[in-house]
C-alpha cells in the first residue's frame, strides 16, 4: 500500500474489480501519469488548486482536460447552477435557457446561426458528420485530427474493436498544414467526400509554411470547390483561443462548428452550431437525447459566457500561458535540457527529446514525477484557467526549474530509469497485436 496514499490505493482496487478500465475517461486512468508519486482520485478543486482523497494539494493544469476554463468552484457559475437546481433541472417540456444560451452562442461564434446542444465533444462531432452526409448525399469523409469515441472517427483508432470494419472505408486522414494531402484525396475519391473535418492543434502554425496561406482557410475553400462541408472541431478551442473560438482569431467561417469543454466550465455541455442552411438537415437528422437541454449545463454556460463578455479572460490566458512557458523554457535552456512547451498561451503540451531527437516518455515522466512530489500537477495538455494566479506561475516555474534540475541528472547519469519512482506515463491508444 502506498503511505502518501492509502485511500486512492484502496479506492482503485475496488474500482478495478467493477469498472472496466477502472476508469470512466482513459485520459485519466493511473498509467497516464507516474504511478506511485501521483495520486489516482481527486476528490476537490477550488480555483486552480485540486486535493486528492488523501489530502494532499496541487496547483493543476490538465484543469480537468480543458473544461475548466476559469476555475474549479469559479462562484458566478457555482452559484448559477445552485440556484438552477432549486428550479429544476430537467423538465416535460422545453426550457427558456435553451433560447438564452443559443442566442449568446450566436452572438460571439462568427459561424453560429442556429444550435443545437449535447453533452460531450463526441456527440456534436458525430452529429456534424450525420449532418454534412444529409446535406451532400455522400458517405466519405476527409479528417484532421482526434474528434472523439463514436464509431465513424473511433473506426480509425487502434481502439477500433466491436466496430464494423466497412465504417474505415468512409473514412480518409490528411496532415496538418499539407493541403495537398486534402486536394490528393479528392482527387481520388471525386464525388465522394460529404465533409471535411478537423481541430486546430496546440502545437502547429495555422499558417501553411509551404505557401505561407493560412490552412483552415485553404482547408475551407478546397472542401466548398469540392462540394464538401467544412467543419471545425472547436471542443477544446472554442471560447479558449478567442472569445469567438480559433475560427474568430484565425478569421475563417466553417459552415459547422463544434463546441464543448470549456464553454460550461466544467458542467456536461456541448453545441453544434452552424448556418441555418445546413444546421436545417437536423429537422429530419435523428439527433435528441433525454439530456441534451439539461438545464444545468445551460446554466454553467450562461454564467460562463457572460464571464467572458465582461471580463478579459481569454486576454489573460494567452498572457499568463506565455508567462508560465517562457519560464519554463529558459530553466530547460539554462540545464542544456531538450523539454520543449509548445503550443500558445491558453493550451500547450510537454515533451522531452532524447539524445536522438526523439520524444521520449522515460524522461517526460521524470519531469512529471518531480513536479507532482512538489504539488504541481501536469499531464497530457497543459491548459491556463482563468483563477490561475501570479504565484502560481511563479511556483511552478521554480518546481519545473527543480525538476528540470533532476532531469538533466538523470540524462547525464546514462541510467535515466534509476531516477523514476513508479512506471512510465503511457499512451492512451496502443497497437493491438
Amino acid at each position: 500500500m502506498n503511505k502518501k496514499f492509502p485511500v486512492s490505493e484502496q479506492l482503485w482496487a475496488r474500482a478495478k474489480e467493477l469498472i472496466p478500465a477502472g476508469t470512466q475517461t482513459l485520459s485519466k486512468g493511473p498509467d497516464q501519469f507516474v504511478q506511485g508519486v501521483t495520486p489516482k482520485f481527486l476528490l476537490r478543486g477550488k480555483g486552480s488548486h485540486v486535493w486528492d482523497v488523501d489530502g494532499n494539494e496541487y496547483i493543476d493544469y490538465p484543469m480537468a482536460l480543458g473544461p475548466i476554463l476559469l476555475g474549479y468552484d469559479y462562484p458566478s457559475v457555482s452559484e448559477a447552477v445552485i440556484e438552477q437546481v432549486r428550479t429544476g433541472t430537467t423538465f416535460t417540456l422545453m426550457h427558456p435557457l435553451e433560447v438564452e444560451v443559443a442566442e449568446l452562442i450566436t452572438e460571439l461564434v462568427p459561424s453560429a446561426e442556429m444550435v443545437r446542444y449535447g453533452k460531450n465533444g463526441a456527440d456534436v462531432t458525430s452529429a456534424a458528420i450525420k449532418v454534412a452526409r444529409a446535406y451532400t448525399g455522400r458517405d466519405s469523409i476527409a479528417y484532421c485530427g482526434y474528434h472523439g469515441s463514436q464509431d465513424w472517427y473511433a473506426v480509425t483508432t487502434p481502439r477500433n474493436k466491436g466496430i464494423p470494419k466497412l465504417f474505415a472505408s468512409f473514412m480518409h486522414p490528411f496532415e496538418y498544414n499539407n493541403i495537398e494531402s486534402l486536394e490528393a484525396i479528392f482527387a481520388e475519391q471525386q464525388g465522394k467526400i460529404g465533409a471535411v473535418i478537423m481541430e486546430v492543434p496546440g502545437v502547429d502554425p495555422v499558417l501553411n509554411p509551404k505557401t505561407g496561406k493560412n490552412f483552415l482557410q485553404e482547408v475551407c475553400d478546397v472542401a466548398h470547390a469540392n462540394g464538401a462541408i467544412f467543419i471545425l472541431d472547436e471542443i477544446v478551442t472554442g471560447f479558449r483561443y478567442s472569445i469567438g473560438g480559433a475560427q474568430k482569431l484565425f478569421d475563417v467561417t466553417p459552415d459547422l462548428t463544434c463546441l464543448g469543454k470549456g464553454m460550461g466550465n466544467g458542467f456536461p455541455i456541448s453545441a453544434l452550431a452552424g448556418s441555418k442552411e445546413v444546421m436545417g438537415e437536423l429537422n429530419e437528422v435523428f439527433f435528441s437525447m433525454t439530456f441534451s437541454g439539461d438545464t444545468l449545463g445551460l446554466a454553467a454556460t450562461k454564467a460562463t459566457l457572460t464571464e467572458l463578455i465582461e471580463r478579459p479572460v481569454v486576454e489573460y490566458l494567452w498572457k499568463t500561458g506565455e508567462r508560465l512557458h517562457a519560464g519554463i523554457r529558459k530553466a530547460a535552456e539554462a540545464a542544456c535540457v531538450d523539454l520543449r512547451i509548445s503550443g500558445n498561451g491558453p493550451r500547450a503540451g510537454i515533451a522531452v527529446l532524447n539524445e536522438n531527437g526523439a520524444e521520449d516518455l522515460l524522461l517526460k515522466s521524470i519531469f512529471m514525477a518531480e513536479t507532482v512530489k512538489r504539488g504541481v500537477l501536469f499531464g497530457g495538455p497543459v491548459f491556463i484557467s482563468y483563477s490561475h494566479t501570479e504565484s502560481d506561475i511563479d511556483r511552478t516555474i521554480e518546481v519545473s526549474g527543480e525538476a528540470i534540475g533532476v532531469l538533466a541528472q538523470a540524462i547525464r547519469s546514462g541510467e535515466p530509469k534509476s531516477f523514476l519512482e513508479g512506471e512510465p506515463v503511457g499512451v492512451v491508444f496502443r497497437k493491438r497485436d
